[in-house]
This record gives structure tokens, sequence and C-alpha cells, in this order.
């Protein structure tokens, strides 16, 4: 029992000495800067870049969908009209 409370004392003081060392001030410039630079980069999130892409796989069906049908009534076209001479 008092070897858990002398752990639990030290981890805390060792815990107290991180918080306060320049480490932790490293640590919070770090992520202001890469913050920064994430928002100049013009991210989007997963959830964003997701409905774009079910956006894009329904035009690309829509397209296909599209194409299909232009090319049998352009050969349905091509069939009526009559020879040339």
């Amino acid at each position: 029992m008092l070897n858990q409370k002398i752990l639990d004392e030290v981890t805390s003081k060792i815990n107290d000495l991180m918080a306060q060392s320049p480490v932790k001030d490293v640590e919070k410039n770090i992520r202001a800067i890469l913050a920064g630079i994430f928002t100049k980069l013009d991210l989007v999130t997963r959830d964003e870049f997701e409905v774009q892409r079910e956006i894009l796989k329904y035009a690309r069906e829509k397209l296909t969908a599209l194409e299909e049908k232009m090319a049998i009534l352009e050969g349905g076209a091509t069939n009526t009209q009559a020879p040339e001479k």
C-alpha cells in the first residue's frame, strides 16, 4: 500500500514538472504553427470529401447512362436516314 502511494506521488510530481517544462511550450508552438499551415492549405474534412465523392460517383453514373442513351439514339438515326448518293 505504501509503495503504491509513493508511486502515485512520484507520478504526480513528474506530471506537474512536465506540464511546467519548456517541452509543453514547444508542443503548443508547433501545434499553432501546424494549425496555421493547415488553414492556408485549404484542406477539407473526411466528411466533406466523402460527400463530394458520392456526388462525383452519381454524376459519372448519370453521364454513362446518357452516353449510352445517346449512342442508341444516334444509331437509330443513322439507320433511318436515306443513303446519300
